[in-house]
C-alpha cells in the first residue's frame, strides 16, 4: 500500500508518518508540488533515515542521490513532456534506483508506458477526496479491461479508502495509493491500519 504526502502544510505531519511506517507503510510518495529545493532539503531529514528506504520523491530528484532515495517518481506531464532525461535510463543510471514510477489518467497511456516504470498511477478512480469536484468521465474498472501492459504494476489513485479498497483489487488493479482518505480523516494512523487489514485480508 502507498501514501501519498498532503501536498499543503500539515500540523504533525512528520509525527504522523513516522506512525504510518510503524504501522508497515510499504511506501511513502513525497508530493509537495510547491517546494523549493531548499525546502525540500529541509523536509527529507525530518525522517528518519531508516524509512529512506521507502521514501519516493516526486521533485527535486538530484536530491535523491544525497540523502539515500532510491526511488523516483515522474508527473504525467513530465513524461509526456520529455523532460525525462533519455540518459538517466542508461543501464548504469537507472539501476541505481530501486524503482522509477510514473502518473497516468487513462488505460492508454498506462499501456503505452516504456519498460523503465516499475508501477504507475492510473487515476482518478473515484471521485477525489482532497481534489473537490475531480472524477473520471469514464469508467476506469470498465477501461482496465483493455489492459495490455502487464510489466508495470497498475496502482488506483482517487477516492480511495476502506469502503472501496476491496471492489477496486477485485477488479483487477495491483495496489492502492492513498491520499485524501489519510490526510481528511481526523485519525489517520486508524484509517491505514483499517486500509491495511481489507488490503492484506483480499490477497489472502
Amino acid at each position: 500500500m502507498i501514501v501519498i504526502t498532503n501536498p499543503f502544510f500539515v500540523k504533525n505531519e512528520i509525527d504522523i508518518l513516522h506512525s504510518l511506517f510503524e504501522e508497515g507503510l510499504s511506501l511513502l510518495h513525497i508530493r509537495k508540488p510547491e517546494f523549493s529545493e531548499l525546502e525540500m532539503a529541509h523536509f527529507i531529514p525530518q525522517i528518519k533515515p531508516e524509512y529512506r528506504n521507502k521514501l519516493v520523491l516526486h521533485s527535486h530528484h538530484s536530491l535523491a542521490e544525497d540523502f539515500g532515495i532510491t526511488r523516483i517518481h515522474f508527473s504525467e506531464k513530465e513524461r509526456k513532456s520529455n523532460r525525462i532525461n533519455p540518459a538517466r535510463f542508461s543501464k548504469p543510471c537507472r539501476y541505481k534506483y530501486e524503482s522509477i514510477s510514473t502518473s497516468t489518467h487513462s488505460i492508454e497511456g498506462f499501456n503505452s508506458l516504456e519498460n523503465d516504470f516499475d508501477y504507475a498511477f492510473l487515476s482518478p478512480v473515484f471521485k477525489s477526496i482532497s481534489k473537490e469536484n475531480y472524477h473520471s468521465e469514464i469508467d476506469l474498472f470498465e477501461e482496465i479491461k483493455k489492459r495490455t501492459n502487464y510489466k508495470t504494476k497498475l496502482i488506483a489513485l482517487g477516492g480511495i479508502d476502506s469502503e472501496n479498497i476491496r471492489k477496486t483489487l477485485e477488479k483487477g488493479f495491483d495496489d492502492v495509493a492513498l491520499l485524501g482518505s489519510i490526510w481528511k480523516n481526523k485519525n489517520p494512523l486508524k484509517q491505514i491500519k483499517l486500509c491495511q487489514q481489507i488490503a492484506q485480508s483480499f490477497s489472502l
